[in-house]
């Protein structure tokens, strides 16, 4: 199925039978990407005494699964600010519209003491003054094993605050990134890019600008046969009433 969207004054062809899904899946089993310190997924069959809700196991007509995981911790997700405010903001809420144009960008984060961050300048320089919105950021090297790794005490890389400062000041409603968080894994609570992108200086009285609209997803993975570009992205998620949830973005390329 062939749709025509229009961006920036012209008009792109959109294949929708041709989706690239960027999400990673979610499983029980030790491949499951991890971070934050929890152990993998549970995915098992509800019993009852003797009665297992499993069909190979000839005891049930069908198969009836408990599903045990966290959000942030367990693969794809996408949150609200909700994340990290005093009261309660649904995810489910705050997101109400799902496709948007969106360039992806590599980037490789540079040294700076003992971490490695992505600055202002390697953002503003790989969007070369388009301004989408939403960004998919891949960090290079881009290697498989994003798939699974074991993030927890590995100090991944970063989105500095004036990186997602500038993301919000020319008004990048959705960001999406390979790492499971924006921010750097021990930085004794501050959420700096959090709170930059979100617009929110205090999570018990939020100002009247904080976006309530702005959304980041992590732990995408975009494999290299995708190239860096513009695209259309389809932003799906789970309906919890959450301040995050398991999500499923998928790009679509935008033809002249």
């Amino acid at each position: 199925m062939i749709a025509t969207i229009s961006h920036g004054g012209a008009n792109f062809k959109v294949d929708l039978s041709n989706p690239i899904d960027i999400s990673i899946p979610l499983s029980a089993s030790d491949l499951n990407p991890i971070a934050w310190y929890i152990d993998k997924p549970v995915i098992e069959p509800v019993r009852f005494g003797e009665w297992v809700g499993k069909v190979s196991e000839g005891k049930s007509s069908t198969n009836f699964n408990n599903i045990f995981f966290n959000p942030h911790g367990h693969g794809t997700h996408t949150e609200g600010l909700g994340h990290i405010t005093h009261d309660f903001y649904s995810i489910n809420q705050s997101l109400k519209t799902f496709f948007f144009t969106a360039e992806l960008v590599s980037v490789e984060p540079r040294a700076q003491g003992n971490d490695f961050v992505i600055g202002k300048s390697q953002i503003e320089t790989a969007l070369n003054g388009k301004i989408p919105e939403a960004i998919i950021i891949r960090t290079l090297p881009n290697e498989p094993a994003k798939l699974s790794r074991k993030y927890s005490e590995t100090n991944w890389p970063y989105l500095l605050e004036e990186a997602a400062l500038f993301l919000k000041e020319i008004g990048v409603r959705h960001l999406l990134i390979d790492l499971p968080s924006v921010d750097k894994e021990h930085d004794e609570g501050k959420l700096l890019a959090h709170k930059a992108f979100w617009n929110v200086s205090d999570v018990k009285h939020l100002n009247v600008d904080a976006r309530l609209d702005a959304t980041i997803t992590e732990m995408v993975y975009v494999p290299d046969t995708v190239t860096d570009g513009t695209y259309l992205l389809n932003l799906q998620i789970a309906p919890f009433e959450n301040d995050a949830s398991p999500s499923k973005p998928v790009l679509y390329a935008m033809e002249p």
